[in-house]
Order: structure tokens, then sequence, then C-alpha cells
């Protein structure tokens, strides 16, 4: 077990590079970029670093030269021999050669495209362009970078007794949220903590607390590299990103209608069973659900990502009921801000009416809260998303308003595409 706080003490930066690994990333990353290698090879897009909580001043707390250090790095990084042969050969979701043989050659012989950085103000700009399938595999990266970067400005003024005590408490907590977990019977839980954990080892340690202190509960961790080195299963699906590319392709209203549709479509000729899931709040849940075709009543489960999870579970279990199928028989994944309460709550309420599973994220990896003064490690909604394909903008919806994305005359119409009215706000933590 690493002792993390004196390896922060001492420094060591240079053995502990922020991102190890092209594979230090969301397995759902690496399912869609094999869709788009193969479905839209010649997409350009740019991919713009949005930070959510401005009154963390990012450009006041992370030296340039530092970040410009990581970034570099991560652009000298290559498959290893042992890396490539985990994807080619490893089974994942029961699925022998996942991967395909020209998206393994391809991804074996990558390097990640050059970046622009700027500084603007408090913040920074960061920004990524090229072809899509090469440029989507920065947005993990990035973020982890920015997020790991602030930590280590915060904890570099702490002196070792310091350290010891705010990681002993913070171990604490992590394990007293665990205890309270284990209890629940029929519980299935996987760590979707890469983007804002606090620390690439902090994830890691987490996701060891959570094998020994869940057991079979425990089905996984999002994170490529800890999923290798830990023996669990890697979990992730799709996400935004494939319908926000999607629809800023389509020419017209109509097309851009049944861009979300078309992405499922190309997912079903590749993937089966538990990679059938549905995440359906880019452009509002009810309004994508109620006009989807029949074929996808057929899928496995849904992702509930944004808006009142309860609520989101709602619309689902009724759309499975109005199309003929057993809600019994489908999933329900949970994955928007979830700490214990929430897991607990929406596990009693739902789990005698469907399959419940939860991606517990921020408020596993990153929960330093109240743990240095003025609360300086506490997470924040940092984000890296597709902003433009072919030139055009990209928009998110989302079933959250404050979640929503892209200039606003698009928003407007996005919303009149796709039937959105009031929607109800709710703050966004991380």
């Amino acid at each position: 077990m690493v002792d993390i706080a004196t390896r922060v003490y001492n420094h060591k930066w240079k053995i502990d590079p922020i991102v190890r690994s092209l594979i230090d990333t969301d397995f759902y990353k690496l399912l869609m970029c094999q869709s788009v290698f193969r479905n839209k090879p010649q997409t350009d897009v740019v991919f713009s670093l949005i930070n959510r909580s401005n009154h963390v001043p990012l450009a006041q707390l992370i030296d340039e030269g530092e970040l410009r250090e990581q970034l570099d790095h991560i652009r000298s990084l290559s498959l290893s021999r042992g890396e490539s042969t985990w994807l080619r050969g490893n089974t994942f979701y029961g699925k022998r050669q996942m991967f395909r043989p020209d998206f393994m050659e391809w991804f074996e012989n990558l390097r990640l495209p050059p970046y622009h950085l700027e500084r603007k103000g408090d913040q920074y700009e960061l920004t990524f362009e090229g072809k899509w399938h090469e440029v989507m595999l920065w947005e993990i990266p990035a973020l982890a970078v920015l997020m790991e970067l602030r930590s280590r400005a915060v904890l570099n003024s702490m002196r070792r007794f310091e350290l010891q005590v705010l990681y002993a408490r913070a171990m604490t907590r992590v394990w007293e949220k665990i205890d309270q977990l284990r209890g629940i019977d029929g519980l299935g839980i996987a760590d979707f903590g890469t983007r804002r954990r606090h620390s690439f080892l902090w994830q890691d340690w987490c996701v060891q607390a959570m094998i020994e202190g869940l057991g079979p509960a425990f089905t996984g961790t999002s994170n490529c590299l800890i999923a290798m080195r830990r023996e669990v299963e890697a979990i992730g699906t799709n996400a935004h990103e494939l319908p926000m590319v999607y629809s800023a392709l389509a020419e017209t209203d109509e097309a851009l209608a049944q861009a979300p549709y078309d992405v499922l479509s190309d997912w079903h000729e590749e993937h089966d069973g538990n990679l059938r899931i549905i995440l359906p709040d880019t452009y509002g849940t009810k309004g994508f659900l109620d006009n989807a075709p029949d074929w996808l009543a057929g899928w496995t489960g849904i992702r509930v990502d944004s808006g009142d999870p309860a609520a989101g579970a709602e619309i689902a279990i009724n759309w499975w009921k109005s199309r003929g199928e057993d809600p019994m028989k489908k999933r329900v994944i949970f994955s928007d801000g979830l700490d214990v309460d929430k897991i607990r709550e929406l596990h009693a309420q739902f789990a005698n009416r469907t399959n419940v599973s939860f991606g517990w994220g921020t408020l596993l990896t990153n929960d330093f809260r109240g743990l240095v003064p003025d609360d300086a490690l506490a997470p924040f909604s940092l984000v890296c998303k597709a902003v433009s394909a072919n030139g055009r903008p990209t928009v998110k919806l989302s079933d959250n308003p404050e979640k929503a994305m892209g200039p606003p005359d698009q928003i407007e119409r996005y919303k009149r595409v796709f039937g959105v009215g009031a929607q109800e706000a709710i703050e966004v933590i991380v």
C-alpha cells in the first residue's frame, strides 16, 4: 500500500506524473473512440476546457510551466506492450476481442495531437483541435491534470504531519462511506471518478478500499489502467459526446432530430448485452424516449446523468412499460453527483422496481470537503467538451439547464427541435 502522504511530502513529481498511460482514462472513451474511428473518421472537432466553478482561479493556483510539462508528458505517451495485450486479449462485458485489430493497430501508434494553452485572466484556455478520434482522447487526461495540479498547489505548503493527518481523515471518510453501503442488499456500484479525482494515487487507493470493503458489490472501475492493475472489471458504455457531435453535423432540423438515434444505431451494430445502455438526457430525457424507435426499448438499460434522478428513473420505468417491456428485466444506472445518502435513497426507492446500479464519481475519489482551511480542496465542476464539429457549434441541453452548453441561439433552436420546455434548475456541485 502506497504511503500517499509521504509521497506527497517528498514532492518527487518526476516519479509521479499525473497521467501515467494512455489507458489512464475512462473505458467508455476507448469504446467511443473505436466507434468514431469506424463511423466518423474524417470529422474535425475542437475540444475546450470549461470551468463551471469560476470562483476557483485555476491560473492563479497552477503554474503555467508545470501545466505545460504535464501536458507535454502526456503527448510523449504510447501504449506499452502489456497494455496492448490487455486490450487485445482481455474479456470485457463477456466479449473477447472487444477492440478490432485495425483500431488497435492505429491506437498502438498513436501520440496525442498538439494542444493550445493560453492564460485568460484567472483561468486557462485549453483547447485541442484535429480528427475526432484523436482529439477525444485528450478529455480525461486534461481534466485529471488540472484537478491534480490544483490539489498539489494546495498541498505544497503543508508539512509532513499535516499531510499524514489530512490523508488519515480522508481515508477514514471513504471507509465510513463504504461501511454505510456495506449493508445494502443487492447493491451494485462502480468507481466513475477518474475525471475529477484528487490524484491518481488517491483514486487507486479508493478502488482498493472498495474491493476490500464491498466485495462482489463493487462491480469495477471506469479507469482502464487501474482495472488492469487491480484485476477488476473496466466499466463504461457511451457519453454525451457522441450525440453532441452527430447533431452538430446534421444539415437540417429533421436530420438534427434524428441524430441522437443515429448514434445508437451505429452503437447497436457494434455492441450487445450490457453495453446497450441508453444515455437519453443530452437533449431532454422525456422527449428522447417519447420519440425513440421501438428497437431501442429492447436495449438493456438507461443511465440517469442529470436532473432529478428519481424523476429520471420514473420516466424510464414508465417508458419501458409503455413499450411492453418488463422494467425488472432492465437496468437503471445512476451516475450524477452521487454520495452515500443519495445512493441509499435511490436504491431503497427503485431496487424492487428495476435493476439498479451506481457509478460513483467525484464524491468517492475527491471528497476532501472541510479538511483544509478555506475548503481549498473542495471538489469543483470542471469539464472538457467538444465545442464544435466540422466548424459547427455543438450543443448540450441536459435535464438540468445549469449543465446546458452552446451558443444561445443554437440552444434555443435545439430546444425547439427536441421539444424541450421548462426545466428545473439543480445546483451543479461536481
